[in-house]
């Protein structure tokens, strides 16, 4: 896919027009996915300051270190650059670029504590805010390109799920398996391995376990939730529930449950329809059969240039869904110290429900 059609320069336009729009003299914003999405430029995040100035009127400017310069001329194509040599104060480049002096910016929502004060002395009296409140409610409605894009992260992500009875059996410790899912991970076509979680038995109840060296059983359920970071800047993550065997009766039982309320929750999904509301379709037939107290985080997130961003998935989110905007579907059900499953699809809310980029099974897996 180019690069042009995941990341338009119309962008910087838009993002301009949404800065005057709420009161802000300017955007700064240095490496991160905000950066990228503004420019397509995965900046390298360090010591030396990159920093997009998006002023609400005038010409944007990208601040770079000298050494960056010719990564960010093939990546921005167009964009105004100004290096600065090591030894240099870079911030008097910032307060150059903006247009006139500012009553108040917007300051990117990761930059590093030493970049924000030095923004700070080198603007003293401007109030800075977070960009986020900008930034995000442009990048939580997808592009067709950008679904594209997530849709073959997707693609990528399942056929490293395809392959799990290569490396999921008994007598094999989670941190092996782990390292033989990370390897295909990207063989899959990822730039990146973003996590890799294998968690067996009672290690399924803690859902963000990670590895251990615990040996796998035959008979337990065991949790895989991978993703990673696609050439494309965009992100792949999906889980699913395995038994090396036959499961338990009970672990069966309560992953019935947890598969109906996943796909209540997919089934919600639709223009209009509110982000608790989904929310609930997945925890109320959660906690009606008994299991409520052990769904213990929200239903999803959102996902595009960052492995979560808005929209929330989650109680108190009263955002109507609109066309575009992605999301995780990942209720899970934790029982501690015994076992725990999660079922997780990436989902696009489209106008005729929920377009879902993940397309393996989410049936209990018998390896």
């Amino acid at each position: 896919m180019l690069s042009a059609e995941l990341y338009p320069p119309e962008r910087l336009v838009a993002a301009q027009r949404a800065t005057a729009g709420v009161g802000l003299d300017a955007l700064l914003i240095t490496p991160g996915s905000d950066l990228r999405y503004l420019t397509g430029y995965d900046a390298h995040a360090q010591e030396r300051l990159t920093c997009l100035v998006v002023p609400a009127r005038g010409e944007p400017t990208l601040i770079v270190p000298t050494l960056e310069r010719p990564a960010a001329e093939v990546a921005t194509r167009g964009l105004r650059i100004v290096d600065h040599r090591d030894g240099d104060d870079p911030y008097p480049l910032v307060v150059e670029a903006l247009d006139g002096p500012p009553s108040v910016v917007a300051l990117g929502d990761r930059m590093w504590a030493a970049q924000v004060l030095g923004l700070r002395a080198a603007l003293p009296g401007t109030e800075q805010r977070l960009a986020g409140d900008v930034l995000a409610e442009l990048r939580m409605r997808k592009s067709p390109a950008e679904v594209e894009a997530l849709r073959a992260a997707g693609a990528a992500i399942d056929a490293v799920h395809d392959r799990m009875g290569e490396w999921l059996r008994p007598g094999r410790t989670e941190r092996q398996v782990g390292v033989d899912i990370a390897e295909a991970i990207l063989a899959a076509g990822h730039a990146t391995v973003d996590f890799v979680i294998v968690a067996s038995g009672p290690n399924g109840a803690s859902p963000h376990h990670g590895t251990a060296d615990r040996v796998i059983r035959e008979g337990e359920p065991v949790v895989v939730d991978i993703g990673g970071t696609m050439p494309s800047g965009y992100c792949s993550d999906s889980t699913r529930t395995y038994v090396v065997g036959r499961p338990p009766a009970d672990v069966a039982d309560f992953y019935a449950v947890l598969r109906a309320a996943q796909r209540a929750a997919v089934d919600a999904v639709r223009p209009g329809v509110t982000c608790e509301q989904v929310d609930a379709a997945a925890r109320d037939l959660i906690a009606g059969a008994g299991y409520g107290a052990a769904f213990l985080h929200r239903t999803g997130h959102g996902i595009g240039l960052d492995g979560h961003e808005e929209p929330y998935i989650v109680a108190g989110n009263d955002r109507p869904l609109e066309p575009g905007m992605a999301f995780s579907i990942e209720p899970g059900i934790y029982l501690a110290g015994h076992a725990g499953a999660r079922i997780e699809d990436i989902v696009v809310c489209a106008g005729g429900g929920a377009d879902v980029l993940n397309t393996t099974t989410t049936e209990l897996a018998e390896l």
